[in-house]
């Protein structure tokens, strides 16, 4: 499968719907998006994909658009964040009688005249919507654990159970379609990494159904406490990371740091329907390793000078079996004129992790340095040739047009061993041998 990755820069935060438009615009197919929400076994929306104006830029925007019985206000910035009395009370309403609703729904989770789930929907009814809706396996698996990541995060904040959590801003149609929609998008893409190095937040508070909350809101910091998501609080009064968007994150991301070098192949840009203080937008880069079309190789540093030779010279041994380039020891002195030894790894960055973990068992060291280094390296394969006492395995490298023979170290000692030669007298051997064939 080609490695495709995703960076999204989460500067002014990030929602779902910023997410599924940055991924539009990036070449995510809307009409095999369009096919997978018009699937879904829910009622009450309909979107809009259009382009928009953002500080200037053009960018693209998805837009759920619910009727009147679904409206949840997520985008009323009055009622988020403004303090009109009578607007206030007129939502308190509007609050009581959704509550009303929502208890009625707990206790009866079953259909409704025209087929549909119940509005205030838990965990068990969403994930048979996605299971039910016609979407790949890949993105079903992708949305549920979305949702999976959302549930957990809303019980811990109200102190239930997964499966008791019946929750308006999970549930809510919107909030469906958003994720659904990422899940789709992200598939259709055929992304395989994602990388996120930070998410901006705001901070004040932000008003929802459960009444005025400071933001980040319980959900929010429960996703990022439980994931170890990267946040970064902002002077901006307001919430720029939704449950959903942090949800999503969560779900997605497999690195934190971007490539030391990279090149962008495309970029998208989402716009967010929410005014605050810096232009609501995600910006998502398909990006390239620029390493590797470098030959690029690690070494692994550090000082030891309580460690016995037989310690070491074991340490030495599983380093090499477990794939080390090379390993060597350089005899140091430290503080207080302590002799020691500077041990030394050449590997590649794919066994960093399984190098560093011989380390730390084999050895006494609390720390190990690490740099990247590019080579050059000259073109070599490996060969077989006759000789007269037998078949030997060499490393032929190239240079200016010519050849190079280097007889391999255990093909020379066996056939010492089995001829009774010198290690000088085969080896040469074998050179002539490479030259004559």
């Amino acid at each position: 499968m080609e490695k495709r990755t995703l960076y999204l820069e989460c500067e002014s935060g990030i929602s779902g719907d910023m997410t599924v438009a940055a991924l539009l615009d990036l070449g995510a197919d809307q009409e095999v998006l369009k096919r997978a929400l018009k699937s879904l076994p829910v009622d009450g929306f309909r979107t809009v994909v259009s382009r928009v104006k953002k500080a200037g830029l053009d960018m693209c925007d998805f837009d759920v658009i619910l009727d009147e019985a679904h409206e949840n206000h997520d985008h009323d910035m009055e009622y988020l964040h403004g303090c009109v009395e009578q607007h206030y009370h007129d939502h308190k309403e509007h609050a009581k009688e959704h509550l009303h609703e929502e208890m009625h729904a707990e206790h009866h989770h079953d259909h409704g005249h025209d087929g549909h789930m119940h509005e205030h929907r838990g965990l068990p009814e969403i994930l048979h919507i996605i299971e039910h809706a016609d979407l790949t396996v890949h993105a079903k698996e992708t949305a549920c654990h979305i949702f999976r990541i959302l549930a957990e995060a809303e019980a811990k904040a109200h102190g239930v159970s997964e499966e008791q959590v019946h929750f308006h801003e999970v549930g809510a149609v919107d909030s469906i379609v958003d994720i659904v929609a990422a899940a789709v998008c992200l598939d259709n893409l055929g992304i395989t990494d994602v990388v996120i190095t930070r998410m901006n937040e705001g901070q004040g508070t932000i008003r929802c159904q459960h009444g005025i909350l400071p933001v980040p809101v319980p959900t929010v910091m429960n996703i990022v406490q439980a994931h170890a998501l990267p946040l970064c609080i902002t002077e901006t009064q307001g919430e720029l990371v939704t449950p959903t968007g942090a949800a999503i994150a969560a779900a997605i991301r497999t690195m934190d740091r971007l490539p030391e070098v990279f090149t962008v192949k495309k970029v998208g840009m989402g716009a967010g329907k929410r005014t605050y203080d810096r232009p609501s937008m995600l910006r998502a880069m398909l990006i390239e390793d620029g390493a590797k079309d470098r030959d690029l190789i690690y070494k692994l540093e550090t000082n030891v000078d309580d460690c016995t030779g037989e310690s070491l010279g074991y340490t030495l041994e599983r380093l090499m079996e477990a794939g080390a380039r090379d390993v060597h020891y350089t005899p140091v002195y430290m503080k207080k004129n302590r002799p020691a030894y500077q041990l030394s790894v050449i590997c590649a960055g794919k066994d960093i992790a399984r190098m560093e973990e011989i380390i730390f068992k084999e050895t006494t060291t609390i720390g190990i340095r690490r740099v990247a280094m590019e080579r050059t390296i000259l073109k070599r394969e490996a060969r077989t040739v006759q000789t007269p006492l037998g078949a030997a395995q060499v490393k032929v490298c190239r240079y200016g047009g010519a050849e190079r023979y280097f007889p391999e170290y255990n093909s020379v000692v066996a056939l010492c061993r089995v001829h009774g030669r010198n290690y000088q007298e085969v080896y040469q051997m074998i050179e002539r041998a490479c030259k004559e064939s």
